[in-house]
């Protein structure tokens, strides 16, 4: 089959140097990369209320996506204390009267039926001030039933996780419900994509560390940019299992620097699977790359997703953390 070509609609001068590039992929942010581009339309011309007015997103969309832009470095804001007040709820959220509550109870059927279900789900009666903030998420947030019903069930597993199996309060839910308000999160097939995507990520985190012999505790925020870097380049576990066993070799450590140029390096020549690297560096520790005599013929661990003894081990790491 002929490889299939991207044809731009009409031509265009926008030109972005390769290091920015980088910057953007290893960022995995897709919100961060197109506001980045709204920003080079406007020359950096633009405010935080003519951007949401343009791109048609929230503001705390904005904040969001200006915050990761600021973070790589891409971005200076001259107004970060406004970057950060948008990143919180701009106004306290509404407290309802007990009269308002019965009356959302009893007329409207989706909130009636959430209330059921999310204290069937918490196995409890909530009490007044629980009642009102589950509907301030309804009526102020305007979040669809179900997909509340689908945060609620995601906060149950992340405080069971965490929390040796104790449920969520619903500030706790309320708190993750303006942060899905302001990611955008506004119907079920978003807010689907969005936990697929999570658990996709959190599984690639776990065989990450897997193979940076990393066990018992969780990757610090700065280990989860590194991490959450090479996973967006590409680079398979495998191949940054011999990316750490290189850095350990030549540090005695696991040094996160080191670690990023010898990616980078590989990055660049197109190398992202064990096999790949394998064909260029000729193997392990000790092989000729490092001095020693080694066996070029030797595979180092798994050279290919499809050897299943190898990703039973590995599945086998991430389960005993």
């Amino acid at each position: 089959m002929p490889d299939k070509k991207f044809i731009l609609s009409e031509p265009e001068a926008v030109t972005l140097a390769g290091h920015t590039i980088d910057k953007l992929i290893r960022a995995g942010d897709g919100d961060a990369a197109l506001l980045y581009l709204y920003i080079l339309k406007t020359q950096g011309q633009s405010t935080l209320e003519e951007a949401v007015a343009a791109m048609g997103k929230s503001a705390g969309w904005v904040a969001s996506a200006m915050a990761t832009l600021s973070r790589i470095g891409l971005v200076k804001s001259d107004d970060s204390d406004a970057i950060q007040g948008l990143k919180a709820p701009l106004e306290e959220p509404r407290r309802y009267t007990v009269d308002e509550l019965n009356h959302a109870k009893e007329t409207d059927s989706d909130f009636s039926a959430l209330v059921d279900e999310t204290q069937c789900r918490l196995g409890k009666i909530l009490t007044g001030d629980e009642l009102g903030r589950l509907y301030g998420i309804y009526d102020t947030l305007r979040l669809p039933a179900e997909v509340i019903m689908l945060l609620v069930n995601h906060c149950i597993e992340e405080t069971c996780k965490s929390g040796g199996g104790r449920m969520p309060s619903l500030r706790y839910v309320e708190k993750a419900a303006y942060e899905w308000e302001r990611e955008g999160l506004l119907s079920l097939d978003r807010a689907e994509e969005y936990l697929k995507s999570l658990a996709s990520l959190r599984s690639a985190r776990g065989e990450m560390k897997a193979a940076l012999q990393i066990r018992g505790r969780e990757l610090s925020a700065s280990e989860k940019r590194y991490v959450d870097g090479w996973i967006s380049l590409g680079f398979e576990p495998e191949a940054v299992e011999i990316a750490y066993d290189k850095t350990v070799f030549a540090t005695g450590k696991l040094a996160w620097n080191y670690m990023e140029k010898i990616l980078g390096s590989w990055h660049s020549k197109g190398l992202h699977t064990a096999q790949e690297v394998q064909q260029i560096t000729g193997g392990p520790p000790g092989s000729k790359e490092f001095g020693g005599k080694g066996n070029q013929g030797q595979k180092y661990g798994a050279a290919s997703k499809e050897e299943l003894q190898r990703a039973q081990q590995l599945l086998d790491k991430v389960r005993k953390e």
